[in-house]
């Protein structure tokens, strides 16, 4: 099936699902999740053809990671659309109504966006995910996974449409693209007259390709070159902690942190105590003069593109600062506006880099790893944009409609 007869048929599928009912599209969500569990061995099945294809072509550990599938993560993933299906819905929800001197009343109302298109890699729960905040917010979704997880998109593909049909829904809703070379990506980018945005996850590679060659919509989803500050005043156990998870817990995505900014006057205290939690997931530190002085040789010299690279592995770029200022200046020149984080006591300290930091996400004694849809409370998430037109952070189901205007009149002319 040829790209524009997919989006002809989501655009059909689109004007269906923009009339259902709340109830009957939680039917069939929870009907997914249902048909997900039930289904696992399929899945897993696919999904270790992927993960051996994967291991023949060279990919690292990280992308390994997050290609996987598990029993475990299958759960979550059915849960995550359980979750979906109890949020309140989006569609008919009324932003604002006012009358009008000539006595016309007006409402902003939430409506579905139409058609959209994502365009992802390597991590196959993102087609579930995407899929089942679609369906929630009334939009028919046609997905483009890389090739290194096709087989698991199509065994995710097959049981939501199978799911759908049984619902009473459009299963073509939901459209899993099986051409995963270039000329599909190309042809999705330009499919205007049925797409009504695209939004791409992924790498930053993937993400420029999108934004600078496509002819439809796009929301921008961001790199996550992602920060820890640890000012003078943190708790070092703390600090610690937090570091340790933002990089450590899962490096393979993108609010994991990138680089540890560290205040000078706390950095012989902090830096050895952070680097031996480190050390138990053999994170390979890249540090700055200071840093190798207090730390030894085994940490490697930092060079200038260490500050601006999404590792998304275990490597972590560590500078030592002078001040809260210049910690807040390296964030601007290098972070990608996606998650930051202060660990700090100082209540001052805390309000000025939540003020001045500009990101998607600023924390304040936080790991950086909770930017996700699912942490914020959305069930799941699209992706996170570091855009600031029509939606910045996790986005969710009310970042997936759009707004139109009702107006009841009695006669009025202009």
């Amino acid at each position: 099936m040829t790209i524009q007869e997919m989006g002809k048929r989501a655009k059909d599928a689109a004007r269906v699902l923009a009339a259902v009912s709340s109830g009957q599209k939680d039917r069939a969500l929870l009907a997914i999740a249902a048909a997900l569990r039930a289904k696992e061995a399929d899945i897993l099945q696919a999904n270790a053809e992927d993960v051996q294809a994967g291991r023949q072509n060279g990919l690292t550990d990280a992308l390994i990671d997050r290609l996987t599938l598990t029993p475990a993560r299958i759960e979550g993933i059915a849960t995550g659309m359980e979750q979906v299906a109890g949020l309140p819905d989006p569609v008919g929800k009324l932003d604002a109504g006012w009358t009008r001197p000539n006595g016309l009343r007006i409402f902003k109302t939430r409506v579905p966006l139409g058609v959209v298109g994502i365009i992802f890699e390597s991590r196959p729960n993102v087609t579930v995910d995407a899929a089942s905040l679609c369906l929630k917010a009334g939009n028919a979704c046609i997905l483009r996974g890389g090739k290194e997880a096709i087989r698991s998109n199509l065994a995710f593909a097959r049981v939501m449409r199978g799911a759908l049909k049984e619902s009473g829904l459009p299963e073509d809703a939901i459209q899993v693209v099986e051409d995963t070379t270039r000329d599909s990506a190309a042809a999705l980018m330009r499919l205007n007259g049925y797409l009504d945005v695209l939004i791409p996850r992924g790498g930053a590679g993937l993400i420029q390709s999108v934004v600078q060659n496509a002819t439809v919509p796009v929301i921008e989803t961001g790199v996550g070159n992602c920060h820890v500050f640890v000012d003078e005043s943190a708790n070092t156990e703390m600090a610690a902690q937090i570091i340790f998870n933002a990089k450590a817990q899962r490096p393979s995505v993108c609010n994991a942190a990138e680089t540890l900014l560290v205040h000078k006057n706390i950095a012989v205290a902090f830096l050895p105590r952070a680097k031996a939690l480190l050390d138990t997931k053999q994170v390979e530190l890249r540090g700055d003069e200071t840093v190798r002085a207090i730390l030894g040789g085994d940490v490697q010299p930092a060079v200038e593109d260490d500050w601006a690279t999404e590792f998304l592995d275990y490597i972590l770029a560590v500078k030592v600062v002078d001040s809260l200022d210049e910690a807040i200046a390296h964030i601007a020149r290098y972070g990608s506006g996606h998650s930051e984080c202060i660990v700090t006591e100082n209540y001052t300290n805390s309000e000025h880099f939540l003020r001045e930091v500009d990101a998607a996400a600023v924390y304040v004694n936080a790991s950086t790893r909770f930017t996700d849809g699912g942490e914020f409370g959305f069930g799941a998430e699209i992706g996170i944009s570091t855009q600031k037109l029509h939606a910045r952070g996790p986005m969710g189901l009310a970042e997936l409609t759009t707004v139109k205007y009702q107006i009841y009149g009695s006669g009025q002319i202009r």
